[in-house]
């Protein structure tokens, strides 16, 4: 009893502005969700809507518009997606990974297998569309409003079960979530790791359901298209790029499993409505809006557009996958290329050459670059498609900005030093 509140300090700072900006965002993350459906649907009428403010307003006073938001069916079907994930993660073999030191010395074991639930996943999904034809798989498109509804629901439950359940005896708590303020812990999130047994409730959200749904959601987009257009022959090629390119970083990520439980979400961040909406909600449906928009709004590109979009793309993945492999052999005591170092008075040893001499953090430019190209399908009728390069720059810029926070009291003087050996933050002579 007396080592607890040496392992589980008080938080003394406050990170987003506190319990008023972390309530601001548990409210505007939904909101926001909502918004950019609403904002760029055909059922609102286009991307943005030719609606007059008094009209929006007028839907908002209107109870039969909230019920709309309801999608029983919708529900049922993600509990059933929600239920096969984690029935997935129990009976689908899997490696056993160590993560990263626990502040109590322990190390704790993960088994890994994403990518077999993925695979699954799609072959059962592919199969039904090859039974039963696209317009089999046009569900989510169809009810995407009841989808996000649902999704919402099931963050707001998780995120309630994992603060509560963090008061149990003997949890480990986040060193940024222990304030006492209800709002901002709950958001933030106060376990560290919550687990019941060995399934830890964190990096099975991380990396499975949310992902895996937004493929599935672009598929039934194609899907959609498709059954309009009359076949998968005459879907645009546009479409065919945003599925390509999502696709494939989906694909990627599941497969580097293990590359996530060295990232700050798993080894920093407690488990909280932040992490829990970002997941199940944003992540799927969100991230599609450029596969959902080309739904409606279909855009032929023509060869030399898909070659220069393509190259753009590629450059992008190269710079985050060479970036991250660098990383990656470096932390495991491994240097092919013979990279330069700098060593801190604790002897981490910080990369000061290749890649991460360009920049502290070159593979977020991996990562903009190909937000990017994933926009640029779309055309340029509407600045709504791509709200999420824009988002997504802010969120990695903030995501830059709390690690060198996190670095500079880890490492104190050396953190001074090693930023004048690597000055630029993300883009290489510009930030």
């Amino acid at each position: 009893m007396e080592k607890q509140p040496l392992l589980n300090p008080r938080t003394t700072s406050y990170e987003f502005l506190g319990p008023p900006g972390a309530l601001l965002i548990t409210l505007g993350v939904p909101s926001l969700t909502y918004g950019l459906y609403f904002g760029c649907s055909e059922e609102s009428g286009g991307c943005p809507p030719k609606l007059v403010l008094s009209r929006i307003f007028l839907s908002l006073a209107d109870p039969e518009w909230w019920k709309g938001l309801w999608d029983a069916q919708a529900a049922l079907i993600y509990l059933a997606w929600y239920t096969f994930c984690i029935v997935s993660w129990a009976i689908l073999p899997g490696e056993r990974v160590e993560g990263t030191t626990l502040r109590t010395g322990a190390k704790k074991t993960y088994k890994i297998n994403a990518f077999s639930t993925f695979s699954l996943a799609l072959s059962l999904t592919l199969g039904g569309i090859y039974l039963y034809g696209p317009q089999s798989f046009t569900f989510l498109y169809d009810k995407f409003v009841g989808f996000v509804t649902a999704a919402i629901i099931a963050s707001v439950c998780q995120a309630t079960f994992c603060y509560a359940f963090s008061f149990r005896p003997g949890s480990l708590l986040a060193l940024g979530g222990n304030t006492g303020n209800f709002v901002y812990d709950f958001f933030i999130g106060r376990e560290l790791n919550p687990s019941i047994g060995s399934f830890d409730i964190k990096t099975f959200h991380e990396i499975r359901p949310g992902l895996i749904l937004w493929a599935l959601v672009d598929i039934s987009m194609v899907c959609a298209q498709a059954t309009r257009r009359g076949g998968f022959g005459k879907v645009t090629d546009s479409l065919w790029l945003v599925l390509l390119f999502q696709g494939g970083y989906i694909t990627d990520s599941l497969y580097n499993e293990s590359d996530i439980f060295r990232q700050m979400d798993i080894t920093t961040d407690g488990f909280g409505f932040m992490l829990a909406v970002g997941d199940l909600t944003w992540v799927p449906f969100v991230y599609s809006l450029q596969a959902r928009y080309l739904v409606f709004n279909p855009v032929e590109l023509g060869p030399v557009w898909i070659a220069a979009i393509v190259l753009f793309n590629a450059a992008g993945l190269y710079i985050f996958r060479t970036a991250n492999s660098e990383k990656n052999d470096f932390r495991r005591g491994a240097n092919p290329k013979n990279l330069e170092f700098f060593t801190t008075e604790s002897g981490t040893k910080l990369l000061t050459s290749g890649w991460w001499g360009a920049s502290r953090h070159p593979n977020y430019l991996g990562d903009i670059l190909m937000a990017l190209a994933w926009s640029l399908p779309t055309g340029f009728d509407t600045p709504i498609t791509y709200f999420y390069v824009v988002y997504f720059a802010g969120l990695l810029i903030h995501r830059q900005r709390r690690d060198d926070e996190n670095c500079k009291r880890k490492y104190g003087k050396d953190w001074k030093k090693y930023m004048e050996l690597v000055p630029y933050r993300i883009i290489p002579y510009v930030y």
